[in-house]
């Protein structure tokens, strides 16, 4: 069978390995014939071609993460790596945009034409398009520390944590595929709908298994991790090669069913509810 995803020596690494999403997209990716290397904060039992313990918390070992894969190319990127809005919220923002945003960049470097990033971020974020003004400030911070400093100065900002981590994700997305296509190298995001991760239970006590079922809507089932793993890989992919800045509804039809008017959203007005 020919390799019409283009994974076959590939050279990939996969945050958030432990498990759920992240895991699955390894464990497609290392059936595809690709080379992974997986980075989490918790360790990982899949047959991977490196683990490295890296907590997004951290830039040093975000750093030294990536020092220990040496200086070969690296093919793609799966910001698969993120925490629930149960955590406190400066540590949401450190993981789900800050540390990913830092192993971005320390990685970039070894990506070249050809390469791509794909991002998990959450219909939880859809908030962006009221602020963009806000989330521009925040996403042009240059590093980490100067990312912490903004949240540290804006805390009523960064107060619901996980949707706002994931608003940033998806403007990021969008401000850096600009740039990158100019080196050949594409970014991405996904929006999931609610997936039946080890995560979910947090969700469902954070906003209420009714809000986060209508989220589901119309499928009416929560997706896999495979299904997930399955739009990040074809985003990456050989196939997907003009795809770029696309924020990506993997989610059974919802937003599509938002924009006809076939999906209830009185549930989750009620309060704000990431789904992802």
């Amino acid at each position: 069978m020919s390799d019409y995803l283009g994974y076959k020596g590939k050279r990939v690494v996969v945050t958030g390995v432990f498990s759920g999403m992240g895991e699955a997209t390894a464990r497609i990716l290392t059936e595809l014939g690709a080379e992974v290397h997986g980075f989490d904060y918790k360790d990982s039992n899949l047959s991977l071609a490196s683990f490295t313990k890296v907590d997004l918390r951290d830039p040093a070992s975000i750093e030294a993460g990536v020092a220990g894969l040496g200086n070969g190319r690296i093919d793609g990127l799966f910001n698969c790596a993120g925490l629930p809005q149960s955590f406190p919220a400066l540590d949401v923002m450190k993981v789900n945009f800050l540390g990913t945003r830092h192993l971005t960049e320390t990685i970039l470097p070894l990506m070249g034409e050809g390469s791509a990033i794909a991002s998990i971020a959450s219909t939880g974020g859809l908030g962006w398009s009221r602020r963009i003004p806000t989330n521009m400030e925040f996403i042009t911070t240059k590093g980490f520390q100067a990312g912490l400093d903004w949240c540290e100065a804006n805390p009523e900002t960064i107060d619901s944590g996980y949707a706002f981590s994931k608003e940033n994700v998806i403007v990021w997305t969008q401000f850096l595929g600009a740039h990158l296509i100019k080196k050949g190298i594409r970014i991405n995001c996904t929006l999931p709908s609610p997936t039946q991760t080890p995560m979910m239970a947090e969700f469902h006590a954070a906003s209420g298994k009714d809000v986060v079922d209508a989220a589901a809507e119309p499928m009416g089932r929560y997706s896999t991790p495979e299904e997930q793993a399955g739009g990040l890989v074809l985003l990456n992919s050989a196939l997907a090669s003009i795809i770029n800045g696309v924020v990506l509804p993997v989610d059974g039809g919802f937003m599509g069913g938002v924009a006809t008017g076939q999906v209830d959203l009185s549930k989750m007005m009620k309060r704000a509810a990431p789904t992802a």
